[in-house]
This record gives C-alpha cells, structure tokens and sequence, in this order.
C-alpha cells in the first residue's frame, strides 16, 4: 500500500473504535427525521451511529419496512423537480442549477451520506444494499433506492481510492480468512490448499482494498505463472505439479475472479484489477509475453438444454464445438452475450482465444458447462479497439480456430435438421 493509503486506512480504524450509540425509543423513520434536521455535527454522528445499530436488529419484514419508507416517503417531488428545469431553461445561472440539482436528488441520499459519518459505515451501508439487492426481487418498486445507492457507491468506491495489495501467504489471517470465505471460481478447501494458491513462486494474488475497509477485499484475482497457456483447471491446481521458478514463466493466467461484496453488485472493479495486475507483473516479470485466464462457462449447459442439443461431456471435440458456438452466438434480448464471464471479459476488451473440452471436472464445473472451460487473451496492444468494438457494434473478438469451432458446430445443426 501506499504511503497515503496506509495514512487513510488508520484515520478510517480510528473512526471505527469508541462505545456503541445509545438507544432511544424512536423508530427508523423518526430517527432518519432527527438527523436529516441535524444541525451539529455531534448530534448528526450520534444519530448515524444509532440508525445504523437499531438497523442491525431488524428483521426481515422491518428491513423491507425501512426501505420503502426511503422509497415512498424521501423521493423527489416531480413537479418541484419540473419546476426548476423550467426556471434553468428558464435563465441559466448558479442559482437555477443549484434549485435544479437540490430539486432532483432525493432526500435519502443526503440520509446516505450522513449515515456514512459513524464509525464503519460503508462497511454496514455496503452490507445493507446488499439486503436491498435481495428485496428487490419481490419488490421492483424500490429500484431507485438502488440507484441512489449505486450512484453514492460508483463515487466512494472511484479507482482513484482503491488500493491494489497482493495477498501472499503472509498477509493477516484475517485477510486470508476473507479469501478463503470470499473465492467464488474454484473452492478453497483448507487452509493448506490456500497456501498452495499463495506461498509458490509461480502463484500469486492480487485484490483491490478500500481504505474504509482496510481488511475486507473488494475483489481478487489469483494468478497462476506458467509456461504456455493451460488448458485445464486440473493441472493448474494439481497438488503435486512441479513449481517453476517465476522468471520462466512466459504466461500470467488468470484463473479466478472473485468479487467479495454483494452489496457492490454493478460497481465495476474487475476491468481495472486485471489491468493493473497485468502493468505489475510486466513490471516485475519482464519474460511474462503473454496474460489471458483460464474461465467457467456458467451459462453453457442451460443454453445447450433450451436449444434442445445433445451434449456429452466425455466428447470433449463436441463439448468444445458446443461451447464456441455459445460464446460467439448465444445472446440476450438486449444483444449482449448470453454468458455473464463472457459479457465480462469482452468488455474489457478481451478475445475469446481458445475453448477446452474436459478442462473442468469438478461436480460445478460439469454441472455449469459440462467440463468445458475458455481462454479469454488480454493482448494489451488491442485491448481498446477489442473494447470499442464490442461496446460500439457488439462484435465478439474471437480467435480464428474459435470461430472454426463455431462454424462447424453450425454445420452439424444444419445436416441435422436436413436429414430429420
């Protein structure tokens, strides 16, 4: 970490040390009354800190409670919003912007950031949107609280306050802890698999820290130092595989990509972690040519099911046909691809490189993508025009003997159905 990063971790743990709030008889919505009309600064802390508390011990149906009040009862007024785009059309100035803007932001984000003064705050209004996230499924209503917080949050957790640390072997427990909790790809099953991901010197780990959550990564990315492109996740996690001295390697692969916080779901942080790992590791590694990972196919069974097709997942040629054909084809109603690693990575401007049939044999791994696993190539030379593409025309960066694949698995379909 840096010098300023180390400086603002300790002001935020300072923030977070001092006795608990003491409770009154007053309820959520009354509580978020007193400290909107807050005026001292004590008041408004001793108030944020027992919402905050009180929130703690609500149940399920109180929580929904408390957020549909947010919803319902701190919302923009429309016609005062209307009102003062008229008077800004009107005559622009200082005075009619600033009418305009205090017009359109709700109330409740002011709520927000003042509930963010108390002593580890982001941390519990984090966890509190992800309370929100699961509502929202029974209750679309509250939608534009989520954006609410989804707009404060793209502001507090901006790249220019992440921190990139590398996670070794010697990083805290309660770090480490966190990783092992937090993996989401390919479990952790003990603390000795842990130390195989972290302790040799063809592994490495990275994440991105906050410095109001100084100990819980917001996302990490393990990386495995190889040379050449593995095509199977058995042989890059294998226990007994011989260790290569790290200046060897020619290729950084990385195999799994975890975001720790469900409360941050839609906060991009991935795209500038690979990038930043990839700048590191060039840095530190001068013979590394080559990055691309080692992914899951999450959607590959489900679509392989719904388009009616016979997959087996000991035909490794048919399940990685099946596969290209699902990277490069498969899409939802907006046009984006089917695939949610896929949508990722593309994203970032990454290439579909190469598909591998038996790569994952884990019970997951069958069950998600009958075995099957990609490369997704990170040419840092056309990172940004693989990116405007995608984002521009939606064109899918695909290697040529992918898109062979692909085309091939479309020739099949079609002598199919012309033989039926």
């Amino acid at each position: 970490m840096t010098l300023l990063a180390d400086l603002l971790s300790t002001v935020f743990e300072r923030r977070g040390r001092g006795p608990a709030a003491k409770p009154d008889g007053r309820g959520m919505a009354e509580l978020a009354a007193a400290l909107m009309g807050a005026s001292a600064e004590t008041e408004g802390l001793a108030l944020a800190r027992q919402m905050l508390d009180r929130y703690e011990f609500l149940d399920t149906r109180q929580r929904a409670a408390f957020f549909r009040h947010l919803g319902e009862k701190m919302d923009i007024d429309p016609e005062a919003v209307r009102a003062a785009l008229e008077g800004y059309a009107a005559a622009r100035s200082g005075d009619s912007y600033r009418a305009f803007i205090s017009a359109a932001e709700p109330p409740r984000q002011e709520l927000i950031r003042r509930l963010n003064q108390a002593p580890g705050a982001t941390r519990r209004l984090v966890d509190m949107r992800a309370d929100l996230l699961r509502l929202l499924r029974e209750a679309p209503e509250l939608a534009p609280l989520d954006q609410d917080f989804r707009h404060l949050f793209r502001s507090w957790f901006n790249r220019g306050f992440l921190v990139s640390r590398p996670v070794t072997w010697d990083s805290p427990a309660s770090v480490l802890e966190k990783i092992i909790a937090y993996e989401a790809v390919h479990a952790i099953q003990s603390w000795d698999d842990l130390r195989l991901r972290l302790a040799p010197s063809d592994r490495r780990c990275f994440g991105f820290f906050h410095p109001a959550m100084p100990e819980e990564p917001l996302i990490f990315v393990e990386v495995a130092l190889t040379s050449g492109i593995p095509g199977s996740i058995q042989g890059l996690l294998d226990d007994d595989r011989a260790e290569m001295p790290s200046g060897e390697a020619d290729t950084a692969v990385f195999y799994s990509i975890s975001n720790c916080q469900a409360g941050l779901a839609g906060i991009s942080f991935g795209n500038f972690l690979i990038k930043q790992v990839a700048a590191d590791l060039s840095a530190e590694l001068p013979g590394l040519k080559t990055f691309v990972t080692l992914s899951p196919i999450p959607g590959l069974m489900r679509w392989i099911e719904a388009e009616g097709l016979a997959a087996d997942p000991e035909d490794h040629p048919r399940m990685r046909a099946l596969a290209a054909r699902y990277l490069l084809h498969a899409r939802r109603p907006d046009g984006k691809p089917a695939d949610p690693v896929a949508r990722f990575h593309l994203g970032n401007g990454a290439q579909v490189h190469a598909v591998h049939g038996g790569a994952d044999i884990s019970p997951n791994g069958l069950a998600q993508s009958g075995g099957a696993m990609v490369n997704y190539l990170y040419d840092l030379a056309k990172v940004t025009p693989n990116h405007e593409a995608y984002a521009q025309r939606g064109e899918i960066a695909a290697s040529q003997p992918v898109r062979a694949l692909a085309a091939q698995t479309e020739t099949t379909r079609a002598r199919g159905k012309t033989d039926g």
